[in-house]
């Protein structure tokens, strides 16, 4: 396992409800110390967190998060709002009672006008993969495939469970080559970090990762100064 490659690929996220300004900082300072993909923040610091990192680190923010139910004018805006205020990335959440339905072509006009909306930003949709069926996940391949989207990512990390190997490796199966994968919830270790990234995924959201890689130069540190 090669550390920086692992954390290169990381959305470094903090999407806490009660999340502070000092809070968010931190998830940028890490993020451009440790070299992630992205900070991972709420809408409502975006401005903020982009004038403070510049160039130095992506920005990524979130819409019709967690529950994906707001209208597609009401996600349109958010997402056109953020790009505005400095994201570079969108993961929005897709209407999962329009896949219960069985109205793909609805999830699938959604999401190209989200992308549209993106003017140009990577956007990934999130499909919430705990509450859906194997069919409706591959499905669901086929309409971010169509729908011009860039990532697919397995869940919110605000719902009964997260991202799984099994979800990873049917996306992969299932997904055109013009569309990644984005695993999120519950990465817990570095060992799974790494088995999701082969099994196919090109990004993680997690918020442990770069904690791990800290807490182990931590107890490096502590050995080399002989107080381990």
């Amino acid at each position: 396992m090669n550390i920086q490659e692992l954390l290169a690929k990381c959305d470094h996220t903090l999407l806490s409800q009660t999340a502070t300004w000092d809070e968010i900082k931190l998830i940028c300072d890490d993020g451009i110390k440790y070299h992630a993909a992205s900070a991972c923040i709420p809408a409502s610091y975006v401005k903020q967190a982009k004038e403070y990192v510049g160039d130095r680190l992506p920005i990524c923010t979130v819409i019709g998060f967690p529950n994906g139910y707001d209208t597609t004018a009401a996600k349109c805006f958010m997402a056109a709002d953020a790009v505005d205020n400095g994201a570079d990335e969108v993961d929005m959440v897709i209407n999962l009672g329009w896949v219960k339905d069985r109205r793909f072509d609805l999830v699938e006009e959604e999401i190209r006008a989200i992308k549209e909306a993106c003017k140009g930003r990577l956007l990934k949709v999130i499909i919430e993969t705990c509450l859906l069926t194997d069919e409706e996940k591959v499905e669901l391949c086929h309409v971010v495939t169509r729908s011009g989207a860039d990532y697919i990512k397995t869940s919110t990390g605000f719902s009964k469970a997260g991202a799984t190997f099994h979800d990873v490796e049917l996306f992969a199966a299932n997904v055109g080559p013009n569309v990644k994968i984005k695993a999120a919830g519950g990465i817990s270790s570095l060992e799974d970090a790494d088995k999701f990234l082969a099994l196919g995924a090109s990004r993680l959201g997690t918020s442990r990762v770069v904690k791990l890689v800290k807490a182990m130069e931590a107890g490096q540190k502590a050995k080399d100064d002989g107080s381990y």
